[in-house]
């Protein structure tokens, strides 16, 4: 049963949606998941489907849009990378609220963008008492690197440095198509266009001020603090967006209990449908139940 909800955060009126299982009985107490999309993502692009199969693993589950995005308050299209961590923060405490809900047993879990800000989030908040990270980021400048020709590298280091400079004389970054901050392969671009298409709060573009943000987060350097907290890292061998390296240096960097998943055959938009889609889940809810089952 999914029930619209909204709770703040930074002061700015956050839209969600709080998932329920199905005939759950009054006055149980169920563990409770918080989902965390990516990029440019909103709550309603794949994540009700993650809700869905945490639902009836017996999961009660919160989706919800950062600040700025979808239906949220907050400046528009900015990606702020640990505000999107206070974000994620201010969603757990909304959902341990929850009657039907156990506030020392909740667990979080991102996809891409959200893979890194889960793995944030779990490092500075002892909250978090299970992570899982789907295609995720370990570092925001070299993964941004990786995806670039050299001199589209520089291209891209001098666009941001103008920016950074008008912004603090205005006040103002500059809007830019998403592509062009961030360069899809070809079956990104395909996969990623057909799921936005006909979604009214999927965007087109984003402030070059992403760049500067993203450059300087990477989760990487604190994922070892998340230990002794279990961590699943799940990536593919053909993600051409988010390469596998990524979560391989999270892996690396962690302590346990961890787990590096790689999914074969698959690329990045790939995870979020059909048989990648079981495979990701699968994984995912048994690490949950493992870690954090769902009833006690």
């Amino acid at each position: 049963m999914k029930q619209p909800i909204t709770f703040y955060s930074e002061g700015h009126k956050l839209s969600g949606d709080l998932y329920v299982p199905d005939n759950m009985p009054k006055g149980e107490r169920r563990a409770g998941i918080v989902l965390c999309h990516g990029y440019t993502g909103v709550k309603d692009l794949y994540l009700p489907d993650n809700a869905r199969v945490l639902n009836e693993a017996g999961y009660v589950v919160l989706t919800f849009d950062y600040k700025g995005w979808g239906e949220s308050e907050g400046t528009r299209s900015r990606l702020a990378p640990l505000s999107r961590v206070a974000d994620v923060q201010a969603a757990m405490t909304y959902l341990g609220l929850q009657e039907g809900v156990d506030e020392d047993r909740l667990g979080i879990y991102g996809t891409s963008y959200g893979g890194a800000t889960v793995v944030w989030t779990a490092a500075i908040d002892p909250r978090v008492k299970c992570v899982v990270s789907c295609v995720g980021i370990g570092n925001g400048a070299r993964w941004m690197r990786s995806v670039r020709r050299p001199d589209e590298w520089v291209d891209l280091l001098a666009r941001a440095k103008q920016d950074r400079e008008t912004r603090v004389l205005t006040g103002k970054s500059e809007y830019a198509a998403r592509e062009q901050v961030l360069l899809p392969d070809r079956q990104s671009a395909e996969l990623a266009a057909a799921a936005r298409k006909n979604n009214p709060n999927a965007v087109g573009t984003i402030p070059l001020e992403y760049i500067d943000e993203t450059m300087q987060f990477h989760p990487e350097w604190i994922v070892d603090r998340i230990a002794p907290r279990p961590l699943l890292l799940i990536t593919t061998d053909d993600d051409r967006l988010v390469p596998p390296e990524e979560s391989q240096a999270l892996f690396a960097k962690a302590g346990e209990p961890k787990k590096l998943v790689t999914l074969k055959g698959w690329g990045h938009y790939e995870v979020y449908a059909g048989r990648a889609f079981d495979e990701v889940m699968g994984e995912t809810v048994a690490w949950f139940q493992n870690y954090l089952p769902s009833r006690v």
